[in-house]
């Protein structure tokens, strides 16, 4: 890892539902920009594959663990910089709420509970614990991406901000069960 170059972290099954065919078409741009990716999961053949071989001819950009390793995944999510979930839809997520507790951004699709739960950063009033893009679309994604990356080299201070407001959001039942005995 070059700790100088943002890290993007991937803790997920392998399968088209949580948008690896967006990742798959942007592989190419992605390793020429000034990013690092590391994956971890298991799931479809072509995405095994897929992350197998940029793993093997991009080694100082790409780490893929083709594998379920939980004591591994706790270490991408705190280790990371963003935290990429592009899904086509997402019931709840809960990997972008375990990213966000270790102080890395999430980068999400805006569909059920990654919409709900990573608030995007709006640069003119400061808000925002993440990032997220609305279509489903590759180049879209690759553009918040990019937003993210620029961000984090040109604003540390506002990386910083969005971090820690995304350490301190409380998804725990304990907040759910105060919001439910409101009603």
């Amino acid at each position: 890892v070059n700790p100088d170059i943002p890290l993007i972290g991937i803790v997920s099954r392998l399968v088209s539902q949580k948008g690896f065919d967006l990742i798959s078409y942007m592989m190419p741009e992605i390793i020429r920009e000034n990013l690092q990716v590391v994956i971890l999961g298991t799931g479809e053949h072509q995405y095994q594959s897929m992350f197998n071989y940029y793993d093997s001819h991009f080694p100082n950009k790409v780490s893929a663990r083709i594998t379920f390793d939980s004591a591994f995944a706790q270490q991408i999510y705190a280790g990371s910089d963003m935290f990429l979930m592009p899904s086509l839809f997402e019931p709840c997520g809960i990997g972008q709420m375990l990213a966000m507790r270790y102080g890395t951004l999430p980068i999400v699709r805006e569909t059920g509970g990654l919409k709900d739960t990573v608030i995007p950063y709006n640069k003119y009033t400061g808000e925002g614990n993440g990032f997220s893009f609305k279509n489903y679309n590759a180049h879209e994604m690759l553009n918040t991406i990019n937003y993210a990356k620029q961000i984090y080299f040109d604003h540390r201070d506002k990386w910083n901000g969005i971090a820690f407001r995304g350490m301190e959001k409380d998804y725990s039942w304990r907040n759910s069960e105060q919001e439910y005995s409101k009603l």
